[in-house]
């Protein structure tokens, strides 16, 4: 009898089997199990966002999900974003912009914009639109900051994040 994985999930586009402790979240197994390192442990409170990846189109702190609970997910990391001879659009501005100081909690930072930035081309509202059933107002950087609050920079790179947002915003044709 052949022994099933507690769960199989797409990770960056690659199948892995889970069949861990069932209480190891989604951040542990990425980190420890699979090597994929860019995903950051910060406050493991999902209160600072490094640890931000996309599941299914949607972004979450990977650090509060555990890894048993994501079987079937499509999961992307920063490492399914680009690679240092490939960087994505964002990856890019956010390189061009020095939408980093550290570092630490770029990966989660990018994860969260590139969600962020699909959230706007479906568009969904923000906690802060006026009437959620209206057409979507234009994308300016006060909109930005609240659709990022929940990743924190201790270096305030915030300006700069920012810019790198509106700028990949602007590549990539997305209304503002």
């Amino acid at each position: 009898m052949a022994h099933r994985p507690a769960a199989r999930l797409s990770i960056n586009g690659q199948s892995q089997d889970f069949q861990g402790d069932p209480r190891r979240t989604l951040l542990d197994f990425l980190r420890l199990d699979l090597g994929l390192t860019g995903t950051k442990k910060g406050c493991d409170h999902g209160q600072c966002g490094a640890c931000t990846v996309i599941v299914n189109g949607r972004r979450i702190n990977s650090c509060l999900s555990l890894a048993a609970m994501h079987d079937g997910d499509e999961i992307t990391t920063i490492e399914g974003l680009g690679t240092p001879e490939a960087l994505s659009t964002l990856q890019k501005a956010f390189v061009a912009h020095d939408g980093f100081q550290c570092g630490y909690c770029t990966p989660g930072q990018i994860c969260s914009a590139a969600a962020m930035i699909d959230e706007i081309r479906a568009g969904w509202p923000s906690a802060v639109s006026d009437d959620p059933t209206a057409a979507p107002a234009p994308i300016d950087d006060a909109e930005i900051r609240e659709r990022m609050s929940g990743n924190l920079c201790r270096c305030g790179a915030y300006d700069n994040i920012v810019s790198a947002i509106r700028e990949a915003m602007a590549a990539e044709e997305v209304a503002q």
